[in-house]
């Protein structure tokens, strides 16, 4: 390969850095939602129950949701679902150890319904974000 090459194909991954670090910058909840590994978006509720919590993001028309146990702990079953008005549910279950999720639906404008589990407790919402 020429010199040339190296040198263009240098300055393109130095655009691409360049880039992601200012998408961070400017947008801080989704680089930190992000950087946790679940969903995009700010944070808008979080449902707690006796065993975890189910947490919920939004981010333009879109809805995500991810389930998160109270303790740390070994492989146990845990679920996670989302349902747009109109729409059929979207949902996550298994043996986890540190989540369910994440799970996103478009809901545009539309209230969500969301419900999680972490072993025996649970929590179900009603409609939401409406």
């Amino acid at each position: 390969m020429d010199s040339g090459g190296i040198r263009r194909r240098l300055a393109l991954a130095a655009a691409v850095l360049a880039a992601s670090g200012a998408l961070a910058l400017a947008v801080p909840g989704s680089a930190q939602a992000a950087a946790d590994g679940t969903c995009a978006g700010r944070e808008v509720r979080v449902l707690p129950f006796s065993t975890g919590a189910v947490h919920v993001y939004r981010q333009g028309g879109y809805v995500c949701v991810v389930t998160l146990p109270a303790k740390p702990g070994g492989e146990r079953p845990m679920t996670v679902g989302v349902q747009a008005r109109g729409s059929r549910p979207v949902t996550d279950s298994g043996r986890y150890t540190y989540r369910a999720g994440p799970v996103t639906v478009h809901a545009g404008h539309r209230c969500v319904r969301v419900k999680g589990s972490v072993g025996r407790g649970s929590v179900s919402s009603d409609w939401i974000l409406c």
